[in-house]
């Protein structure tokens, strides 16, 4: 989720303003950047539950510890909901899940350096209070009803509106945490491309990441259980976006998605008004009910573009939205994949040949199957493991050819190594998760808390 929203921006007088917001965002390659955001659940030692918000042992005493390093609060109603420190953010998921939104960096090693520097932060505060922090796509033992709630206005109209649309909306916002990667675009022709291959790629890294297979302490039947759950979110705004493979298909056509999207909020003078339900352009329009004779900001335009949820997602940026948490070493590893693939002109070109010609039945195929199998999940006549090591490869070759290189000469290949050792072998993080239930762990999920814990 994203930082508190802000009031103010440009009033729109004209949709084409929606158009020129993304077209403004076209970079040279010289300019590309990549953000990767990461998502960890903090829970007790003692009782493994999830930290509440006020408290002793609780999130915003951890918030609080965390502006040793620097950090400065950003509060909502009073009580701090954020930290900021320059183009970097932590902030908080629904049930408490921690996320650093890293600064949009030119290198995967930078990248490394700065998901580093956090973890050495949040250990040191894990450590003063005895919490630990853990990354996985789904809490593995708590129900939704032992989940904490942060005080937050916009979760409050999610989570209400949710259920109305969906039957697993509460289970992605309190329980599911994620690891994901903002790419640059060059042009609207650069974008088109980009979108395509790793729309049609998402369900590839979804496979190669998962590690989600619990619920409640027993396993799921699921190996990417979070990919699963956000299937039945809302279909208004979540799923794998057909009309983007369309003749015709750019800014213009992705606006209008998003127009369509329906609303949850609108943000006024410190206030959250519940829009739920109501449509963008009746707002563009003065005819919206939550505000009626208003016309919205560019500000309400992005807070609206924060709410679509598809697998990719497109803000000035591309967002890849399809991968479960996991630890550290794999966190470097999700930018060096899409990096590899999109930031290369031939890697990009081949990744293009490898998905032009799978359908929107196969892509909705894999999206569907890839959360229960993943690299056993059959396509044609191969598996998504026999995908997956194709894909890697091309990234491969794309970091290569990067050649940005570390301070001892390492390009960036060397972060796509725990992928290859996944691809190469066919056992998913998920499949060790559930190995280590079946056999040392005895039937009991509570010790991933103490041996995958950060």
């Amino acid at each position: 989720m994203s930082a508190p929203s802000q009031s103010g921006g440009a009033p729109i007088t004209d949709e084409r303003q929606l158009v020129d917001y993304f077209e403004n965002a076209c970079k040279p390659p010289s300019r590309w950047r990549l953000g990767t955001e990461h998502e960890k659940f903090v829970f007790d030692r003692e009782t493994l539950r999830p930290l509440p918000y006020e408290g002793e042992q609780s999130i915003s005493r951890f918030l609080e510890a965390l502006t040793r390093f620097g950090w400065t609060p950003m509060q909502e109603n009073g009580r701090t909901v954020a930290l900021e420190c320059g183009d970097c953010h932590i902030t908080l998921e629904p049930g408490g899940q921690l996320e650093l939104a890293g600064a949009p960096l030119y290198t995967i090693h930078e990248t490394c350096d700065e998901i580093h520097t956090h973890l050495r932060q949040v250990k040191e505060v894990a450590a003063d209070m005895n919490v630990g922090l853990i990354g996985l796509g789904f809490q593995p033992k708590w129900s939704r009803e032992d989940s904490p709630w942060m005080p937050k206005e916009r979760y409050e109209i999610m989570g209400n509106y949710m259920p109305k649309v969906g039957s697993l909306g509460l289970d992605m916002m309190l329980r599911t945490s994620t690891v994901q990667v903002n790419i640059d675009y060059g042009s609207e022709a650069d974008m088109i491309k980009k979108f395509r291959v790793s729309l049609a790629l998402q369900p590839i890294a979804t496979a190669l990441f998962a590690n989600s297979p619990f619920k409640e302490g027993k396993p799921t039947g699921y190996l990417a259980y979070r990919s699963f759950v956000w299937t039945d979110v809302d279909a208004d705004r979540q799923g794998m976006l057909p009309f983007v493979f369309e003749d015709g298909f750019g800014f213009e056509r992705y606006v209008d998605y998003v127009l369509d999207v329906p609303m949850y909020f609108v943000y006024r003078d410190g206030e959250y008004i519940d829009a739920s339900g109501q449509s963008f352009r009746n707002f563009l329009d003065g005819k919206l009910p939550a505000l009626p004779g208003e016309k919205p900001t560019l500000k309400d335009w992005e807070d609206h573009m924060s709410t679509a949820f598809p697998e990719v997602r497109l803000k000035r940026f591309l967002e890849m939205r399809g991968t479960d948490g996991g630890p550290w070493a794999r966190l470097c590893a999700l930018p060096a994949l899409w990096v590899g693939l999109l930031y290369d002109s031939q890697a990009l070109d081949d990744s293009w040949e490898l998905v032009k010609d799978w359908t929107a039945e196969e892509r909705q195929k894999l999206r569907e199957e890839v959360p229960k199998m993943a690299l056993g999940t059959t396509f044609r006549s191969q598996t998504v493991k026999d995908i997956a090591l194709d894909v890697l490869c091309i990234a491969h070759a794309g970091l290569q050819r990067r050649s940005k290189c570390d301070s001892v000469g390492l390009d960036e290949t060397h972060f796509l190594r725990p992928l290859f050792q996944i691809a190469e072998s066919g056992i998913t993080p998920a499949e060790e998760l559930l190995r280590a239930y079946e056999r040392r762990w005895q039937g009991s999920v509570d010790p991933v808390f103490q041996e995958y814990a950060y």
